[in-house]
């Protein structure tokens, strides 16, 4: 339908005439699939690392029209891949003017289309729904009822209309009956309690409802997606085997593969200010570091694997970061920055709230398993920018880092503050001619603006493999000679 068609079919006659014709929603999601994959189009815009693996799936579960269940740990775009297959819908449909249940006009189904239509004939009188209109999603929660999804007896209506609980127009519609025609997501199905989900296995087979003695043959035109979390099946409740014998395809979400996929994704979800965008600059190491730091968690020992790391640590763990540059800059008097290395402290809270730790990790504590989360993804970049460090290495050996670690046994180390300005930072470790010398080696085509977070960087690793030693105190760090820190701590 055109959009002209569209504004100007008022009445079921006009629609006759205009030549419409209606089709089940999981043929308008097969046939549009199929002009998309035609024409070469995007079908699931902004999801990433899921182009050759569960977006192949749903398309294929969505041409075998069946009913879907997105199955994987939270944080895994299940919600948001449901919610885009709204855009596979056509763009309007037409619907009987009044109908609770979205009859369609050439398939009426409720007692009011009906009778409307049998009343009215061509001039049963039509609206038009809008794509957008044609998404329902329920959270599901043990306190979900079968009148929540199914529907009751109103006695309101039955007083009002004066009728007896034996008449069917009693009945209030509940939201999958209300949701014809749609796409109904329901959240979590594990949560949702075993008796509930008996409910449902006549909507997915047979399409007819039975509502407090009522058998309403009503073949209820749906797209179901149901997600769920594999932890769910141990921990809160369980799919019926019943129920998971009419969900058509199980497909299986997984997180990003790559650090690259992961930054994609960040970077399209962070909530930024337009201030924050461009006043601190964010060094490409910085958000490879930020990102690895989900990637050492998800196969940290401390860290309950079977709960998941979600998507969304990253994503708020990259807004604390900027939040703690721009803090810092404003208390200096500065209007632009730099991330540093010590920034990332900001986003210990980021971690420790998305981070279900096992009997090992609570022992530790939260905030000490987030700072180790942190020095691992250092040690695990560390090797792609500078030699890498073995565990063992014999005393007599030369390494690139001698003059480093020298500079700090001959000296008193130094202090990086929280609150030094970007002149005071800079000199602190422009002052560190090893540093320096390091980077021209080893990173020569790095940015001056960049090197001084490669410096800072160098020296958080050295520290992470027990080459100096790095203390924390109210206002920020000291860098240490390793042996000459455990002297004076003696």
């Amino acid at each position: 339908m055109s959009k002209i068609d569209q504004k100007n079919i008022n009445t079921l006659g006009q629609l006759k005439d205009a030549g419409y014709t209606s089709k089940s929603i999981k043929d308008e999601l097969r046939d549009n699939l199929l002009g998309k994959i035609a024409k070469g189009e995007e079908t699931f815009t902004g999801i990433w690392g899921y182009e050759h693996s569960v977006i192949p799936e749903l398309e294929r579960a969505i041409l075998s029209r069946h009913n879907i269940n997105l199955l994987g740990l939270r944080g895994q775009a299940k919600t948001r891949l449901a919610r885009l297959m709204v855009q596979l819908l056509d763009e309007w449909i037409p619907v009987v003017e009044g109908s609770e249940i979205h009859d369609d006009p050439f398939h009426p189904m409720s007692r009011f289309a009906k009778s409307l239509i049998t009343e009215k004939g061509d001039k049963t009188p039509i609206t038009w729904l809008h794509r957008e209109e044609r998404f329902y999603e329920k959270l599901a929660t043990p306190d979900v009822t079968v009148a929540d999804l199914i529907g009751d007896v109103d006695p309101i209506k039955a007083a009002n209309l004066k009728l007896s609980y034996a008449d069917d127009r009693v009945i209030h519609f509940g939201m999958i009956p209300r949701a014809n025609r749609c796409i109904f997501v329901i959240n979590e199905l594990p949560d949702l309690q075993a008796r509930i989900q008996v409910a449902l296995f006549n909507i997915l087979q047979e399409g007819d409802i039975q509502i407090r003695g009522f058998k309403l043959r009503l073949p209820l035109d749906l797209q179901f997606v149901f997600t769920a979390n594999p932890e769910d099946y141990t921990n809160r409740g369980s799919i019926v085997t019943p129920l998971k014998d009419r969900i058509g395809s199980q497909i299986l979400t997984h997180y990003p593969e790559t650090v690259e996929i992961a930054k994609k994704i960040t970077q399209q979800e962070a909530q930024l200010d337009t201030r924050q965008a461009e006043a601190i600059h964010v060094p490409e190491m910085a958000l490879d570091l930020l990102e690895q730091i989900s990637f050492e968690a998800r196969k940290s020992e401390y860290v309950d694997a079977k709960s998941g790391v979600s998507a969304r640590m990253s994503i708020t763990a990259f807004e604390n970061l900027l939040s703690t540059a721009e803090r810092r800059s404003l208390k200096s008097g500065g209007k632009k920055t730099a991330v540093r290395l010590g920034d990332f402290m900001g986003v210990v809270p980021s971690i420790t709230g998305k981070i279900e730790l096992v009997y090992e990790g609570e022992q530790e504590g939260a905030g000490s398993v987030a700072e180790t989360l942190i020095e691992d993804a250092i040690k695990s970049l560390f090797p792609e920018f500078f030699p890498k460090i073995d565990k063992l290495e014999r005393k007599d050996m030369e390494s690139p880092y001698d003059d480093l670690v020298s500079w700090f046994f001959e000296g008193e180390g130094f202090e990086l503050l929280d609150d030094d300005s970007d002149e005071s930072y800079r000199k602190k470790l422009d002052s560190v001619v090893a540093l320096e010398l390091l980077i021209k080696e080893y990173q020569p085509a790095v940015s001056k603006e960049d090197s001084y977070f490669l410096k800072e960087f160098l020296l958080w690793g050295l520290v992470a493999h027990k080459k100096l030693s790095k203390h924390r105190f109210v206002q920020g760090y000291q860098f240490k000679d390793l042996y000459g820190s455990y002297i004076s701590g003696l």
